[in-house]
């Protein structure tokens, strides 16, 4: 079964394996999540689960928001989110129910999905990789630019996709087959071994991997 938790990026350091071996790993605090919502094909056409995570104060919600936490029975959560599982597996799980980062393992595989740090307007130097301009033989104020972008009179136009300035991050990513270092369920964090999109404190999903476990099956 593959549910989408939900955690924060707590940030990056680093464990020995039993070799010695230095392994660079990010910490993640995955859940408690809870079931808020259950999506059935006959309702919805499809079948989900809605999960919360995060507490929030009860001023800051809608009326209507209010009310549907109180019908679930669970305390206000600050991030919703659906994952999608089989309609046979969704009577496993009931309204209000506690998923933990226990169905994770060590040693399993993992995608991890976040948004990346928002840069703003950045330069093609920066955007791109660009080596920029020669500063030498008389070259003024060209040393970061991005060179010449298109032809006048043919194709008199900047071809689509030209690498050009521009908005910079702030992307939702996904990183996949990160493998599960360790679980330290008295912490509530998973280590993966890796780099994981976005700020410390941002909040990420984490369900287990498709490709690796497709590949295993």
């Amino acid at each position: 079964m593959r549910i989408r938790m939900i955690g924060n990026k707590i940030g990056m350091t680093q464990v020995f394996d039993e070799s010695g071996k230095v392994i660079p790993v990010t910490v993640l605090k995955v859940g408690p999540c809870y079931v808020v919502r259950k999506k059935t094909v006959d309702n919805d056409g499809y079948s989900a689960l809605v999960l919360g995570y995060g507490d929030v104060k009860e001023k800051k919600l809608r009326k209507s928001e209010k009310v549907f936490f109180e019908k679930a029975g669970v305390s206000p959560k600050r991030i919703l989110k659906e994952t999608r599982v089989n309609p046979e597996e969704l009577d496993n799980f009931e309204i209000g129910q506690e998923i933990t980062l226990e169905i994770f393992k060590k040693g399993d595989f993992v995608d991890v999905t976040g948004k990346s740090k928002g840069r703003g307007f950045s330069g093609v130097m920066k955007r791109h990789g660009m080596s920029g301009a020669k500063s030498s033989h008389g070259t003024h104020e060209y040393f970061r630019h991005g060179g010449s972008v298109g032809a006048s009179s043919f194709p008199s136009r900047v071809f689509k996709g030209k690498k050009m300035a521009g908005h910079y991050g702030n992307e939702t990513i996904t990183v996949q087959n990160l493998q599960v270092v360790d679980v330290r369920p008295e912490k509530g964090v998973i280590l993966v071994k890796g780099a994981v999109p976005g700020p410390n404190k941002g909040y990420i999903f984490v369900s287990h991997a498709v490709k690796k476990q497709a590949a295993v099956s």
